[in-house]
């Protein structure tokens, strides 16, 4: 078997839901749900926790926050906005929470996809500009927590003199960098600044491609990388049961819901949304794009828009192959993402490798079964 990959699961700070698109089932992003998510991941033993962000998102910063104290293991990705931060305060801000996580801290890069989001933030880049202040972003960030001394930088879109950080994160030189972009810009970026390219769920010839030509561009920069994907899944005891869920998720959406969602990802300069969004088609009978992949969560949500659908043993078969392409971590989600994510760990956890959160074989929940099962085992 594989090594056992890092899992870590999602905590989803814009809302929850039982169906995509219109539903009477939503659940808001209240600080107390991202809580009983986080601590529930915890306790079943996953690896760590995206925090994601955008406008439509609850602070990535101040959530990561509110779990100090909740959570003591799990570690911790949050958004490094590198369009909308100041290098040396996100660099204390960095420094500050890896200490109050006693190291559990990691970072996930963003430059930003969504050209009118980042309007909205006062932030007019397009995308290789965005790339090149990112790259003179992270050129800082870097050099300030690697070092102490005062540090002073002339860029074309940064300028700093005599920045220092005092007080070091607890992880040194700094938390690891994590980061996905599929255009040739974020490859560079990738293999110049971060630790661990992030792909979405792209079927596995795809997502080779893009691990072999990050890995080169790394090479040429003295540099080696980690790789993970991002997905949803759909994990149920038989295959029907999984793909008839997937069907029931998507079941509320309306054709007008779809056209609508793709007008607005195809206003984005985002060539990992628009590989997304190339697999579908905005197509119901498009949908699945390789073996249990399934291309339904695209339909409407940006990012990730892709699921692993079927029995445990074929979602931990899929997981192996993207392993065997050089992929160490996977950043998963399901909907809703309390119940799924206790789903998951019960029905697949085991096939990767990782400790079993069930027990098998000696009660079935009943007051007093469990003395009928020692009895009988004694006898």
């Amino acid at each position: 078997m594989s090594q056992s990959p890092d899992i870590f699961w999602f905590l989803p700070t814009s809302g929850d839901t039982r169906y995509l698109g219109k539903s009477d089932f939503g659940r808001p992003p209240t600080n107390a749900y991202m809580r009983e998510i986080a601590v529930t991941a915890e306790r079943l033993g996953y690896d760590g926790l995206l925090i994601p962000t955008g406008s439509s998102c609850q602070d990535p910063w101040v959530t990561a926050a509110s779990l100090i104290s909740e959570t003591s293991r799990i570690k911790l990705l949050v958004a490094l906005r590198t369009s909308i931060m100041g290098p040396t305060a996100s660099a204390r801000q960095a420094a500050t929470l890896d200490q109050a996580l006693g190291g559990r801290l990691l970072l996930n890069v963003v430059p930003g996809g969504d050209a009118a989001e980042l309007a909205a933030d006062g932030v007019f880049l397009d995308h290789d500009a965005r790339y090149e202040a990112a790259d003179e972003f992270l050129t800082v960030w870097r050099q300030i927590l690697s070092s102490d001394a005062p540090y002073s930088y002339a860029g074309k879109h940064l300028r700093v003199e005599n920045a220092r950080n005092f007080y070091p994160p607890v992880q040194r030189p700094y938390p690891p960098l994590y980061f996905g972009g599929s255009s040739p810009a974020a490859h560079d970026l990738a293999a110049k600044h971060v630790d661990a390219y992030l792909t979405w769920g792209e079927p596995p010839a795809a997502v080779a491609q893009k691990i072999a030509d990050v890995r080169a561009r790394a090479a040429r920069q003295g540099r080696t990388v980690r790789f993970g994907v991002r997905l949803h899944v759909i994990a149920r005891e038989t295959e029907a049961e999984a793909w008839a869920e997937a069907d029931r998720l998507i079941s509320r959406l309306t054709d007008e819901d779809i056209a609508a969602a793709q007008a607005n990802y195809a206003k984005m300069d985002s060539v990992g949304q628009a590989r997304m969004a190339a697999l579908h088609g905005g197509q119901r009978e498009r949908l699945v794009v390789g073996p249990n992949l399934w291309a339904g969560v695209g339909l409407v949500r940006g990012g990730a828009g892709t699921a692993l659908v079927g029995a445990p043993e074929q979602i931990a078969e899929r997981l192996r192959e993207y392993q065997e392409l050089g992929v160490d971590t996977f950043v998963l989600s399901g909907y809703p993402h309390l119940e799924e994510s206790i789903r998951f760990a019960e029905l697949v956890f085991p096939l990767l490798g990782k400790a079993a959160v069930t027990q098998r074989g000696n009660q079935t929940g009943g007051a007093f079964d469990i003395r009928v099962t020692r009895q009988a085992a004694a006898s």
